[in-house]
């Protein structure tokens, strides 16, 4: 690169930055288009719709409202991946939707739950049951549904379907159609094979499917459907398949659902929570940027710019995509940048060792940004495919942090790689060229840890004991092995009508730590319904003793009467099924995991060597949530795969190393010592992520209120853990498997 054109790329880079730091900051037009105020945010963050509907039955089985829940949490995901749908008291289920404020316009558009109808063109005595008006160009009823029902021309009813899809078929032509596959129950199969006979052998007549008043779609029956599975053609496309299939899954609940009542329900963390997570982060990245300055001068302020940038992009980018972000995506966003980050030290540390082995800066440059490629591709395409299966099969909260993570993945990628390149060789162009600026890494005398690894294991081995230890005790004890929250277990909800209409900042100062304190939850949520002086506090399950406790407290400090006092029984946000869900996506990302790694590097104790340290790493860090009882909630969920993401990048740059270094030819009785090398030259990367990123998370544990509290400090424990992991278990792990497996 010549001089000018380095002089260009620099003024333009100053330009960009500022640029993408006044969008995000302030925004363009009335109403701040780009602007990070503007990312849709959780209901956790900054409240957004709250639906209680009531079922038909008076007392509907268990298995039924479990059903139900998990049905209309994957329907009503469309609007939010953070939405939650629970259980309230006997026969009541809540439905919370972030980021949107006007009830009515969901209403309108969920429509009845549970009323779908699968209705035959024609009764036994061929008389009409629909007919199509050419005017309004749909198709109306002729008959009243109970008349329909009574003369037996409802084909199925909702339950009598299991699932509906939208997905891609092919016509006669073999040319790509969009289209719904439905799948059947047992009984519903028999019921529609005796339908589609009679309709097929009528002419290829219609069956209408009819939900919430108006008909959704009106197939011809092309043949007899006695398999349990139909397909619905003749959607123009994918968002039109994507929408009737919905419609039926929420058509096709098991109860019959009316809505009792909406409104629109404020931040369950509020005003303060934000503030100071705000705060953190900032002070966060200021330090992130200093320290990367001292420790690597002109590429440490490089890698400042492009981190702002990154910081700046992703930000934008939520706007753009229109993710949800809660604190589980600020979890996705804190690795995101602790990889962004990892991957600049990766670069600047291989350029330090290229200016000690001898090169000039100008070759040091080039062979940096080479030899740390692989590290970082690797590494990143690892986490992403984590990402991506998360994002496939889980759903929930799991589905956000997995979008957020992949975002911040592609991005970090792009400002390591790309960003940080073009600066670089900018500023040597223009005529910053002296080594002094760069610094140097003389190669350190491998540290001995192979030798030691036996110590390592065993202390690796107690802490994981430690888990089932604790949890043992824990459940002989109190009955509980960990210290579930709310959203695993269920809890109460306390609904007060205040005299006054309460502020969210109110809220935090004066009840929540009253609550807390008679309650023992740190995990509280107070959240205002907007309009009233209503306040809804959400808390573990509280006995009579604690009901009165807290009642009476209420009365004492805010002067509340018992009629302005009622509780309920709320079930777990996160049901059986969302915790399958993700359970099965880890498990999965796992396996994909291993394969990638082991096609990567052309071994399988590679790959087996790094899923066991992630194993190690999330034993560890659940063995510190027993022994700590720090709660386990959405936030647990969030934790876990953050350390996932974490662990295996953190393993990844090590195994690169080794691998290098393996290709340069080494002896094999110098096996023990190659391998103390490789872990030596990226300690300094392994001390430095671990510190950037733990700086980060401290920050968000030392500001942040109690909710927030109680999400970091694991994390910081899965950090440290990590880091140790990755240093002390991982290559010593991958050499007793090379020394004591040997090559087929």
């Amino acid at each position: 690169m010549k001089k000018n054109r380095g002089i260009l790329v620099l003024v333009m880079t100053v330009l960009v930055t500022a640029f993408l730091i006044f969008t995000t900051a302030v925004g363009f037009g009335p109403t701040g288009t780009g602007a990070a105020k503007n990312i849709k945010t959780g209901l956790d963050l900054s409240g957004g719709v709250s639906i209680t509907y009531e079922t038909s039955k008076e007392k509907p089985k268990a298995d039924e409202m479990q059903d139900t829940i998990y049905k209309l949490q994957k329907r009503v995901e469309q609007y939010s991946t953070e939405a939650q749908v629970y259980q309230e008291g006997e026969n009541r289920i809540i439905v919370e939707i972030p980021g949107v404020n006007d009830a009515n316009k969901i209403l309108e558009e969920l429509g009845k739950p549970g009323s779908l109808y699968f209705i035959a063109h024609k009764d036994a005595q061929g008389n009409e049951n629909y007919t199509y008006n050419a005017q309004t160009k749909e198709y109306e009823l002729v008959k009243t549904i109970e008349e329909i029902e009574a003369d037996g021309s409802i084909v199925l009813s909702g339950t009598d379907v299991k699932d509906a899809k939208a997905a891609v078929g092919q016509d006669d032509l073999k040319n790509n159609i969009h289209v719904v596959n439905l799948s059947l129950t047992k009984e519903g199969t028999k019921k529609f094979a005796e339908a589609t006979k009679v309709a097929y052998e009528a002419g290829r007549d219609t069956i209408g499917i009819y939900y919430d008043g108006s008909f959704v779609s009106v197939p011809e029956v092309n043949a007899v459907i006695d398999n349990g599975s139909a397909q619905i053609s003749g959607m123009k496309d994918a968002q039109e398949a994507e929408n009737l299939a919905s419609t039926i899954r929420i058509g096709g609940l098991k109860l019959e659902l009316t809505e009792l009542r909406s409104s629109v329900v404020a931040a369950q963390l509020g005003e303060e929570a934000i503030s100071t997570s705000l705060v953190a982060a900032a002070i966060g990245l200021a330090l992130i940027i200093l320290f990367m300055i001292i420790v690597y001068r002109i590429p440490g302020l490089v890698s400042g710019i492009a981190l702002v940038i990154y910081v700046c992009l992703d930000l934008i980018a939520l706007n753009a995509f229109d993710l949800t972000l809660t604190l589980q995506g600020i979890a996705g966003i804190i690795l995101s940048i602790g990889m962004a980050v990892d991957a600049n030290v990766i670069i600047y540390a291989r350029i330090q060792e290229e200016i000690a082995a001898g090169k000039s800066v100008r070759s040091a440059l080039q062979a940096g940004f080479k030899k740390a490629f692989s590290a970082i591709f690797d590494g990143n395409i690892t986490t992403l495919i984590a990402a991506f299966v998360l994002n496939w099969l889980g759903s929930g909260t799991v589905k956000g942090f997995a979008q957020t993570l992949a975002l911040g993945i592609v991005l970090s990628m792009f400002t390591a790689l790309v960003v940080s390149r073009i600066l670089m060789y900018a500023v040597y162009a223009v005529g910053v060229k002296n080594e002094k600026f760069y610094g140097m890494r003389k190669e350190r005398t491998p540290i001995r840890f192979l030798q030691k690894r036996k110590v390592f294991f065993l202390i690796s081995i107690l802490m994981i004991l430690s888990a089932p230890v604790a949890m043992l005790a824990f459940k002989g004890t109190s009955g509980e092995a960990l210290k579930y929250s709310l959203e695993f277990k269920g809890g109460t909800a306390t609904n007060v009508s205040f005299a006054e209409d309460m502020s969210i900042k109110e809220i935090d100062a004066k009840i929540t730590p009253m609550v807390e304190k008679i309650t023992g939850d740190k995990n509280v949520q107070a959240t205002k319904v907007v309009g009233t002086n209503q306040v809804i506090i959400k808390t573990v399950t509280l006995d009579v003793k604690e009901r009165e406790a807290l009642n009476q407290a209420l009365e004492k400090e805010f002067g509340v009467t018992q009629n302005d006092i009622t509780s309920e029984s709320i079930s777990s946000t996160v049901s059986s099924e969302m915790r399958a869900d993700a359970v099965k996506a880890v498990i999965v990302a796992t396996v994909l995991m291993l394969l990638y790694i082991w096609f990567r590097f052309k071994d399988i104790r590679f790959a087996s060597s790094a899923v066991m340290a992630l194993l190690h790493d999330v034993l560890v860090v659940l063995a510190f949530y027993a022994i700590a009882r720090v709660s386990v909630g959405n936030t647990f969920i969030a934790c876990m795969l953050t350390i996932v993401g974490y662990s295996i990048n953190a393993t990844i740059v090590i195994f690169d190393r080794i691998r290098e270094n393996l290709a340069s030819g080494r002896k094999k009785e110098e096996l023990e010592n190659l391998v103390n090398a490789s872990i030596t030259q990226t300690l300094t990367r392994s001390v430095y992520t671990s510190l950037t990123t733990f700086i980060m998370v401290f920050l968000l544990f030392v500001m942040g209120v109690s909710s927030i509290r109680e999400f970091a400090l694991p994390l910081m424990v899965g950090i440290i853990c990590g880091g140790y992991s990755s240093v002390c278990i991982t290559g010593a792990l991958w050499y007793v498997m090379k020394t004591k497996i040997k090559n087929r």
